[in-house]
């Protein structure tokens, strides 16, 4: 028994001389505590050391929680995303040796039903398309039918046959607001499966990539660059309030500058139920042709207001003309444009200033072929009020 307390306090006096002497200088005890104890800020420390060094690591012990904002984030990404396709459009263009020399275009799109619908822009699939194909987020690829497209609108409606097709929830895109947060999901540069977030910035009117006006168009600062075209633009909960695109920038980079517009969802929704409808877009016109006056030519040719249009010409059996507008009767130039002075001057429509063609479209991008407007116009200094029965386009141009 005193035997085995003798070895004891042996060993104890051993083991102490061991650690004070050899192993606590050398820092051989400090590393094996910072390795396997943790700090009290909940990570640790961990050593690393071979041929290129030592190094000593404070990792966290566990992943932090996700806050209120991020676990939106995370949803909002993970419920769009299978309902956002990736589109490669292949054109046919002639080059110096008028041989054809097939080319490749992309832009995103979102899947509007079960039946394989898909919503992009016109431009994204272009003018001379040959073929267009759609890459799901599981990567499968189908060929795509282009049912039907809007270029007054840079709208276009594919189809594809495909199982299991997760659409995208539609909102309503009257009443936003600047402020709003928005997210946006796309192929920018190819980059699949890509969001970004931002705030609507404005709602203006705006010319769109071919010169086509978008009506109340929803400006953002989400992050929106070549191959985004076509793609959803969601609010907060995840459903589509617009269509993104175009961008804009002033150093004429073709790369996002803080400022990207979007096709507000309604805009498609009237589009699409026309088609549904009539077999194609019926778009509501006037069918007059148009002349916008400012101060300046106002003041020339002695009208009533500094600003409106001025009807040159009314469209046999149009709109205008069943209403009694009249075209004018006067030929004239500005500059080398020939034109026509002596109509009716249009300057408001519903009670809506009409100081532009911009305003115009805007007035008939809200009202549908059919609908009756109160069309304000001065016949010489006379003021009236005509009320007029919106015609159909007859083609992409037509007010």
């Amino acid at each position: 028994m005193k035997l085995r307390r003798v070895l004891l306090v042996v060993l104890l006096l051993f083991g102490f001389y061991l650690l004070t002497q050899h192993l606590w200088p050398t820092g051989t005890v400090a590393a094996l505590m910072q390795r396997y104890v943790p700090s009290m800020n909940g990570s640790r420390m961990e050593h690393l050391s071979g041929p290129l060094g030592a190094f000593d690591l404070n990792v966290a012990n566990a992943q932090p929680a996700y806050d209120a904002e991020e676990q939106n984030n995370i949803a909002v990404y993970k419920r769009v995303t299978p309902s956002v396709v990736n589109i490669t459009s292949t054109t046919i263009a002639i080059d110096f040796f008028y041989g054809a020399v097939p080319q490749q275009g992309q832009g995103s799109g979102f899947i509007l039903d079960k039946q394989g619908h898909i919503l992009t822009n016109n431009h994204v699939i272009g003018e001379n398309y040959q073929r267009v194909e759609v890459q799901l987020a599981d990567k499968h690829k189908y060929k795509a039918q282009v049912v039907t497209v809007d270029k007054a609108h840079d709208l276009a409606l594919l189809q594809i046959n495909a199982p299991n097709l997760q659409p995208v929830e539609l909102a309503d895109s009257r009443n936003l607001q600047v402020g709003q947060k928005v997210f946006a999901i796309g192929n920018p540069f190819g980059l699949s499966g890509t969001m970004t977030r931002g705030i609507i910035s404005a709602i203006r009117s705006v010319r769109g990539p071919n010169g086509n006006a978008i009506d109340n168009a929803i400006q953002t600062d989400a992050a929106i660059n070549p191959g985004n075209s076509g793609g959803p633009l969601m609010n907060s909960h995840g459903q589509v309030i617009g269509i993104n695109t175009m961008i804009a920038s002033n150093n004429g980079a073709d790369q996002s500058a803080g400022i990207g517009f979007a096709i507000p969802i309604n805009t498609a929704r009237a589009v699409l139920d026309d088609f549904s409808k009539y077999g194609h877009v019926r778009r509501p016109s006037l069918a007059i042709t148009p002349l916008e006056i400012g101060p300046d030519l106002a003041d020339q040719i002695g009208l009533p207001a500094d600003y409106g249009v001025l009807i040159q010409r009314v469209l046999p059996g149009g709109a205008a003309e069943r209403a009694g507008l009249k075209g004018g009767t006067q030929r004239a130039a500005l500059g080398n444009t020939p034109v026509m002075l002596g109509g009716d001057f249009i300057v408001a429509i519903d009670g809506e200033e009409i100081t532009n063609v911009q305003d115009i479209s805007s007035v008939m991008n809200s009202h549908k072929t059919g609908d009756v407007v109160t069309v304000t116009a001065f016949r010489g200094r006379r003021r009236m009020d005509v009320k007029v029965t919106l015609g159909e386009a007859s083609n992409d141009r037509q007010i």
